[in-house]
């Protein structure tokens, strides 16, 4: 693990790029498998669930960020506002595209659900691969 990255810290510091290039690699993945197996409307499901999966991690590091800002500095109510507004607009956005699709097609819903299961999914890979870097270190 060191030697790959120079220190520990180093290595923890790169687990939100490690887990956004898992995602892809898993999306990808599951757009093929989708294709395949279930045709273009689950295949287009996915492709959107993967898509807001991704934002969704995306937006929600920019809110921890934010919050982290926040304890460590005096915050104004204003950006506090703010933080809390972005968060809110995710879900708000997640459960409106959720809509479109079970409007457009039932069948993209499967999909969609699997898309928004990436993140979890990436997150699994990346603990697997600390757990492992852990123990092959000692």
């Amino acid at each position: 693990m060191t030697e790959e990255f120079g220190s520990t810290d180093d290595f923890y510091a790169h687990a939100i790029e490690r887990v956004q290039r898992i995602m892809i690699v898993i999306s990808i993945a599951l757009l093929v498998t989708a294709q395949i197996y279930f045709g273009w409307r689950i295949t287009l499901g996915v492709a959107l669930g993967s898509v807001i999966s991704y934002v969704n991690f995306h937006w929600l590091k920019k809110v921890v960020a934010g919050v982290a800002d926040l304890a460590a500095q005096t915050a104004t109510a204003a950006s506090a506002r703010s933080i809390v507004v972005r968060f809110l607009v995710r879900y708000f956005l997640m459960a409106l595209l959720g809509f479109v699709i079970l409007t457009f097609s039932p069948q993209s819903v499967y999909g969609f659900f699997a898309g928004l299961l990436v993140t979890a999914a990436a997150l699994l890979v990346e603990a697997a691969y600390e757990a492992y870097s852990a123990v092959g270190s000692h």
